[in-house]
């Protein structure tokens, strides 16, 4: 069935790193999501109205949520795929996660207005009248829920979205919310114990809990959230794979939605090899970068000495004195400057978020053991960089 819709509504399906393709996707799953849940809903909300049961109301709320956020994400993504323009010149694709978010909201306020009303179904409870029809349509909304947990998650790793990932995790989770609802019905029908408050009361949680995560899911990239390892590893993988790369470091990368991240990254090559050269092949990369992988890639060329034994032994030294104050520290961008009466040393140190006040500590162990070791004044010119950017 996934097939069939993907090669009926979108063309390319395959390519899933073109914005277009991507765009087409998102809007494909928004549909699908408006209309299944619609149906689950009025489907829900007759068969609790008719029995009397909250739970299954609350259900039922539960879909016109996930229809509502399939709305929301068909905007979000027709937003998003706006060109850039002079007033947004990082372009328009974060949309996707402002409509996350606005969905986020919506959840939490049913989430609680149901809570409110299990509470007093426990507290005033009422029989509830279960049929086989009632179990028709929550076994069928368990069978609906599933399939568009696996289809989310097919489109989700074809375009690479969180936000069709956390559709599928949401569907998925409903299957196990619909069946504790019927399981409760099951339970009040052949049994004297009043469950629908709590079953009720337990799916406004759940919803609760499923609107937290995902307000969470979508603020932390607006904030500016670390890139991912996966993201990272793409990168520098691809970067270190050049053999005139002697090492990278200072990796940032600035996420203005799917599709639209910027990246800078320092490279250190040799300093013998000739300039144009090198700027000619970061000039490649950062071209391959953008057509592989979308990603807009600046690069920031850093020549280094690597024939100077006396500044090779120096850095070596350096090394060994911050792995023991701790295994996480190491220098880059390492230079010696000769004086008479001292040598200065001008380096980076990366620094994890843990240690930012030890800054101090670092530099005044780094000049003193080198000044004992060398048995010459040295001074350090340190500039620390957050691990961060330099996993």
């Amino acid at each position: 069935m996934t097939r069939l819709l993907l090669r009926l509504f979108v063309k390319n399906p395959e390519n899933g790193n073109d914005p277009r393709t991507r765009s087409a996707i998102g809007k494909l799953a928004g549909i699908v999501g408006i209309v299944s849940n619609l149906f689950l809903f009025a489907g829900k909300l007759a068969a609790g109205l008719l029995s009397g049961s909250v739970s299954i109301t609350a259900d039922a709320m539960n879909n016109l949520s996930d229809a509502t956020s399939s709305i929301v994400t068909l905007v979000g993504f027709k937003l998003a795929e706006k060109p850039a323009d002079e007033d947004h010149p990082y372009g328009h694709a974060r949309f996707e996660y402002l409509s996350g978010l606005a969905v986020a909201a919506l959840i939490i306020v049913i989430g609680f207005e149901l809570a409110k009303t299990s509470v007093q179904k426990i507290f005033a409870p009422e029989p509830v009248v279960f049929s086989s029809l009632t179990v028709a349509i929550l076994v069928g909304s368990i069978a609906v829920k599933l399939w568009l947990a696996i289809f989310n998650r097919t489109l989700g790793k074809k375009i690479h979205s969180g936000t069709l990932a956390a559709t599928a995790a949401d569907s998925r989770n409903d299957c196990i919310t619909t069946a504790a609802v019927l399981l409760a019905g099951i339970v009040e029908h052949f049994t004297s114990w009043r469950v629908d408050g709590f079953a009720g009361l337990a799916v406004a949680l759940f919803i609760l809990w499923s609107g937290a995560k995902m307000a969470k899911e979508t603020i932390d990239p607006l904030l500016g959230e670390a890139a991912s390892p996966e993201l990272q590893a793409l990168i520098v993988d691809y970067i270190s794979a050049n053999p005139k790369v002697l090492g990278y470091h200072d990796l940032m990368v600035h996420d203005y939605g799917p599709g639209q991240r910027f990246a800078s990254l320092h490279v250190e090559m040799d300093q013998r090899e000739d300039p144009l050269l090198c700027h000619e092949i970061i000039d490649d990369i950062e071209r391959e970068c953008l057509q592989s992988h979308n990603i807009h890639l600046v690069i920031h060329y850093d020549p280094v000495v690597t024939d100077d034994p006396e500044r090779n032994r120096l850095l070596a030294e350096t090394h060994d004195i911050l792995q023991a104050i701790d295994p996480r520290l190491h220098a880059h961008d390492f230079r010696m400057v000769k004086g008479d009466g001292h040598t200065n040393l001008i380096f980076d140190v990366v620094l994890p978020s843990d240690m930012m006040k030890e800054k101090k500590r670092i530099r005044h162990t780094l000049e003193q053991e080198l000044s004992e070791r060398e048995q010459t004044k040295i001074y350090t010119v340190i500039t620390f960089d957050p691990a961060a950017f330099n996993q």
